[in-house]
């Protein structure tokens, strides 16, 4: 199998990473850099730098850069192709793409920015504008780029409204330490993980404020509720929302992200200080770092749990 993975981010970068371990099949995968001074770094250190530090690229995953299009080298002959790019350049890259007759999917989560020439749009409405004939779908689901370029156990969602598209992500993907579900309910999984930030944020500034776990309860609970009232409006199917998707940020946080950044003050110095609330919000994320300077409590520690509340 050829795997072509356009854009050599973090969550890109992982996916390369994890599609060489599988060993049930020969496979080819090449990571695309827009940036050829990242390429070459990545080239000659076998080491994301930029984006996922610490982590070693094996030699089997191949680097590339240069122009792109239906006709590029790169794209001839590959079998699959991820595009690993935010949500404000999935649009340009799927007009590139256009033409190919094989399956594509987007990893981006999200809405279309409102400065784009018809804002608000979810990627497979994206992709319909640009690039109506393309077999195409989303790989989604409660994901950290670090965890899976380490190999921790993962769960994923290939959705698309071709069998193909579904059918090729857990071929590519699926390993003993990363699973990949198939569902064809695509508008689901891109309304869950599009909504889920909005919610997560929420729920961090409700611990930074020191509200109490009831409080967090009650606002994840009608959060899910309203994140499926949504996605029903916008023709979803009510079971997407009780799967994998929708839970990736309420109930995953990394150390950082916006639920963290949401509970804290700015530090004098960058960074973020103490809890504004009586409760540091990561007590229940351990890890090895923490963005919290001055903080020092030992929840934050890997494997941290109720002792740590």
């Amino acid at each position: 199998m050829n795997i072509v993975v356009l854009g050599a981010g973090a969550w890109g970068t992982a996916l390369a990473i994890s599609a060489v371990r599988a060993t049930d099949m020969h496979r080819r995968v090449s990571l695309w850099a827009r940036d050829a001074q990242q390429a070459a770094d990545l080239q000659q250190h076998r080491e994301n730098r930029r984006y996922l530090s610490g982590v070693v690229i094996p030699e089997t995953v191949l680097i590339a850069t240069g122009p792109l299009g239906s006709g590029s080298p790169l794209l001839v002959g590959a079998d699959l192709v991820i595009v690993a790019t935010p949500m404000a350049g999935l649009r340009a890259m799927l007009t590139l793409l256009a033409g190919l007759r094989v399956p594509v999917a987007w990893l981006c989560k999200g809405f279309e920015a409102p400065t784009a020439p018809v804002g608000g749009l979810l990627g497979h409405e994206v992709c319909a504008q640009v690039a109506p004939d393309l077999r195409a779908g989303v790989l989604s689901g409660p994901s950290f780029a670090l965890e899976v370029a380490h190999g921790q156990p993962t769960a994923l969602v290939a959705a698309s409204e071709h069998a193909q598209v579904r059918d090729v992500l857990v071929a590519a993907f699926h390993s003993p330490t990363l699973r990949v579900y198939a569902n064809d309910d695509i508008v689901g999984v891109e309304v869950g993980g599009a909504v889920k930030n909005v919610l997560a944020i929420a729920t961090g500034l409700c611990d930074g404020l020191g509200l109490g776990m009831n409080a967090r309860a009650a606002l994840i609970t009608r959060g899910l509720a309203e994140m499926t009232r949504l996605g029903l409006a916008l023709g979803a199917k009510a079971e997407t929302f009780m799967g994998l998707h929708r839970h990736r940020r309420p109930l995953a946080q990394p150390q950082g992200g916006p639920v963290a950044r949401a509970g804290h003050e700015p530090a004098a110095g960058g960074g973020f200080a103490r809890p504004r609330g009586r409760r540091c919000l990561q007590r229940a994320y351990g890890g090895p770092a923490c963005p919290v300077t001055g903080c020092g409590h030992a929840h934050h520690r890997r494997g941290g749990g109720p002792a740590g509340w």
